[in-house]
Parts: structure tokens; C-alpha cells; sequence
């Protein structure tokens, strides 16, 4: 088993953290892993993406330019980057955010109004991880256990109160039809 997974958004959308907490889920699993952020120097607003690999086996390249799964949490992500995705591969968009659905035929896209179940269930800024929860759901990557674990390893006891805002997150996306 090998999932590259390009994360992708504009800055202040929680990218990196994302990006980190899947790495993290890797390490869990007892899989090898490969994490390389990216951004402009624009802090919030610029664009951000993040490459994580998880693999069984050896792992050559952390770059994840062909990805298999591609998370895009804005419209000029999924512009600048769905091309990208291997044929058969995973699309998760926030269409709360982004109107238009994938134009290609070869993958499959998953729509989750991550912003907007965020926004309602009165946990602002955490759609970056309502929209991993469905993704952990769609590719069996794991279940809400493992979450748990890995996000009292991940959240700082300086930030323990984000713990259950970010697992409360994390289930919504996971239960989302």
C-alpha cells in the first residue's frame, strides 16, 4: 500500500497542520512516511499545499507530484492541481468553497461542505479536519481510535482546549454522507 496525498488550500486553512496530523496517523500505523510542506510567504491568504506519502514499503521521493488522493479546500487549488491526480485516484473538495465540480472523468470526487459543517457546528477554522475525517472514511486509512491517539500526541498540552474541537471535527467528516 502507497497513498500520495496532496493537501492543498491558501494559508490560515490549517494545510500544514493537516499535513503534520497525517503524517503523524502514518507513523501510528506503523507505515513509513514522507512529509513535505509548502508555501508562499504570505502567511494567511497565499498559497499552501503539503505532500505526505504513506507506504508499506520503502518510500523514494517525498515529492508527490502524480498525487493519488488530492484534498482541495479552494477553487485555485483544485484548478491548479487537478490535472495532477493519477487516473482512478480521489478528489476531496470543500463545497462550501468551491462551486464547480472536477472536470475529469477518470477520478472520483468527494464533495463535503467542511466549511460549512464547521461553521454550523460551531467549530470555525476546522474544516481541514472534518474534510480528513472523510478521507480516513473513503480510503479505510483508519478509524476515529486511531485519530484520538494521534491527537493527543499532536496537540500541545499549551493547546489542550483545541483537542476536542479537533476530534469533534475530525468525526463529523468521518460520519458525513
Amino acid at each position: 500500500m502507497e497513498n500520495k496525498i496532496l493537501l492543498t488550500g491558501f494559508g490560515g486553512q490549517g494545510i500544514q497542520f493537516a499535513g503534520k496530523f497525517l503524517s503523524h496517523v502514518g507513523v501510528h500505523l506503523g507505515k513509513n512516511i514522507t512529509l513535505l510542506p509548502s508555501y508562499g510567504p504570505e502567511t494567511r491568504g497565499g498559497t499552501s499545499y503539503c505532500g505526505v506519502v504513506i507506504s508499506d514499503g520503502e518510500i523514494y521521493s517525498p515529492l508527490v507530484t502524480a498525487p493519488d488522493t488530492l484534498v482541495c479546500m479552494n477553487a485555485p487549488s483544485l484548478d491548479k492541481f487537478e490535472g495532477a491526480v493519477v487516473p482512478g485516484g480521489l478528489i476531496f473538495t470543500d463545497s462550501s468553497l468551491i462551486d464547480g465540480a472536477v472536470s475529469r472523468t477518470d477520478v472520483r470526487e468527494v464533495r463535503v461542505p467542511a466549511t460549512k459543517l464547521a461553521d454550523d457546528s460551531g467549530i470555525k477554522a476546522m474544516a481541514n479536519m472534518v474534510i480528513l475525517g472523510k478521507l480516513a472514511r473513503e480510503t479505510d486509512l483508519c478509524g476515529m481510535e486511531a485519530f484520538e491517539e494521534v491527537m493527543k500526541e499532536v496537540v500541545s498540552e499549551k493547546k489542550k482546549d483545541l483537542f476536542e474541537a479537533n476530534m469533534k471535527a475530525l468525526e463529523i467528516g468521518y460520519e458525513y454522507r
